[in-house]
């Protein structure tokens, strides 16, 4: 296998499209949001990416195996823009790998005929919030408007570190392409999955981009992990009624 390997499945036509990111981070609030929306819309698979800089590992389902990769589906929604959504369950492991595979994802973007680039995120707050803001970074001032309309905050010197992994990489070398990007970070606390944090980011990329989704399941999600928070405030606070038995399945 080469260090990069685009493995092609399907051939679509797009319209204007725009990249979704979706990978793991914090609070898995990219991924998420980007699964989310292929349950919700029709999609096809279209490339997998795999690299050597991927974890040496396969996922396994009902006795099947899938060699660690990233995937690109197809979005044609009833409104709204095309979408070219990248999800996948890893990261790579070093600098190189982060800067190859970002390099890869763009080609297959610009294969693609992608016209803006988003990726999907959060900002970690460190405590546990009610209300969820979306804050933004962008590579150009007209998104910086747009993104604004919507209601994304910008705020100075936040995130505290700058963006990294592929998040970040997005913006930085798709600035070097010419191609406009942005990044919009849920806020979270950063302990647990956070489906309410992914909810407010698609809503505003609902907002940007004109598709609609039914948050339904999302929403069952986030009252699943209310009740997690729920018992690990009452075992902080040493109440009898929650057992480890309780807790099991947090993780």
């Amino acid at each position: 296998m080469d260090e990069f390997d685009i493995e092609s499945h399907a051939e679509v036509d797009l319209s204007e499209p725009v990249l979704i990111e979706g990978l793991p981070g914090v609070g898995h609030v990219g991924k998420l949001a980007a699964e989310h929306l292929l349950e919700e819309l029709d999609s096809e698979l279209v490339r997998r990416v795999y690299s050597r800089h991927f974890p040496p590992q396969v996922s396994v389902e009902e006795g099947r195996t899938q060699l660690a990769c990233a995937e690109f589906h197809a979005v044609t929604p009833e409104e709204g823009r095309d979408l070219l959504v990248l999800t996948g369950d890893h990261q790579a492991q070093d600098n190189e790998g982060h800067y190859g595979l970002t390099d890869t994802f763009l080609d297959v973007a610009e294969e693609f005929g992608v016209e803006t680039v988003y990726a999907l995120g959060g900002v970690p707050t460190g405590e546990l919030i009610e209300e969820y803001d979306v804050v933004g970074a962008t590579t150009t001032d007209d998104l910086i408007e747009d993104l604004e309309d919507v209601g994304v905050e910008f705020r100075e010197n936040e995130p505290a570190g700058g963006i990294v992994g592929v998040s970040g990489l997005l913006l930085g070398l798709s600035d070097r392409r010419d191609l406009p990007a942005a990044c919009l970070m849920g806020e979270t606390s950063g302990y647990l999955v956070d489906p309410k944090s992914a909810q407010a980011v698609l809503e505003t990329l609902e907002d940007l981009v004109g598709f609609d989704v039914d948050y339904g399941s999302l929403e069952d999600r986030a009252e699943e992990m209310e009740e997690v928070v729920r018992k690990i405030q009452e075992m902080e606070q040493g109440s009898p009624t929650t057992s480890d038995e309780d807790l099991r399945y947090i993780g």
